[in-house]
């Protein structure tokens, strides 16, 4: 399972970021829900570099940098390949955050502990990025696997 993004057809628009918020604290992808009481934390990023965007998402790297430097063990792989974070036992050293080449996971804002997608592993669907995006510019490929090493993922072979 991963998820890769087509530059080209980005536009930028920030609705993965949204609905990807919305998918996750318990509002079951209500946006309006959502944002009524707050604003719900994305476990994606857009990057915006040279006239392009950018999505930076997790790799869930088969050999992942941030499980092997998880001191604590709250870095873990689900039965489908998926890396998330156990934040009820995450004890915010940031090692994950240090190790990862893609950059990813992010120091959470509103309470202790980091953020990083999951695939939207609780629905058990597709990612909700991949379904809200306007222009198909994110593609959910189901059928692959952990995508290799980390080094492997930076260096494209």
């Amino acid at each position: 399972m991963k998820i890769t993004a087509i530059p080209d057809y980005c536009l930028g628009c920030g609705l993965c970021r949204i609905y990807c918020a919305a998918a996750h604290d318990g509002f079951q992808g209500n946006v309006l829900r959502a944002f009524k009481h707050g604003a719900p934390l994305p476990r994606i990023n857009l990057i915006n570099w040279q006239g392009l965007t950018y999505f930076n998402v997790c790799r869930h790297c088969q050999d992942a940098p941030c499980i092997n430097a998880c001191i604590s063990g709250a870095m873990q792989r689900d039965e489908n390949g998926r890396v998330y974070v156990d934040n009820s036992r995450c004890v915010s050293c940031y090692t994950c955050i240090l190790v990862c080449p893609f950059g990813h996971p992010q120091v959470s804002r509103e309470r202790p502990g980091i953020l990083k997608c999951d695939l939207c592993r609780e629905s058990n669907r597709e990612p909700a990025c991949v379904k809200h995006c306007p222009n198909e510019a994110i593609i959910w490929d189901e059928e692959s696997g952990p995508t290799g090493s980390a080094k492997n993922n930076v260096h494209g072979e």
